[in-house]
């Protein structure tokens, strides 16, 4: 049984390791086939419950996350776990916080922080982090423990 995603279902981002992890706005309702097995849910407000194991980070729209101590390793851990498992990472919309996420979790994977935005903006959605604060957040970010 296939336990990641489908590499062209709508939303996938395939990161330079081959990790495959899913970006959505959750507005949109869910999306046709199977559900995550980790969700990642970047929100102003508590998300509504999924029976899949998720975390949720504190992050309100068009702003960055409230606790910034713990992007890094959350990030690590979906990209962990996006080895083996569908990863979803979601916000209200899915571009300026989700894309963020991406962005960050392409950079814990490799990607050059100053490259990251341009990979996630080709390769998920072209209006992907929306915000200068969100761009800077991402040139910035340096987690402890990434692939590259």
């Amino acid at each position: 049984m296939e336990t990641t995603w489908e590499p062209t279902a709508a939303g996938v981002l395939r990161l330079p390791s081959g990790r495959l992890v899913r970006g959505r706005g959750l507005r949109a309702g869910p999306p046709a086939g199977p559900a995550p097995t980790f969700g990642v849910y970047l929100l102003g407000a508590p998300p509504p419950p999924v029976d899949w194991e998720s975390r949720w980070l504190p992050w309100p729209d068009f702003r960055l996350p409230r606790d910034r101590a713990a992007v890094g390793p959350l990030l690590r851990e979906a990209w962990e776990r996006a080895a083996t498992g569908r990863v979803e990472v979601a916000c209200g919309g899915g571009r300026g916080r989700t894309g963020t996420a991406l962005a960050c979790l392409a950079v814990v994977d490799g990607v050059p922080p100053a490259e990251a935005v341009a990979f996630v903006r080709r390769h998920y959605h072209h209006r992907a982090v929306e915000t200068f604060w969100q761009k800077r957040y991402v040139a910035r970010f340096r987690p402890a423990g990434s692939a590259g």
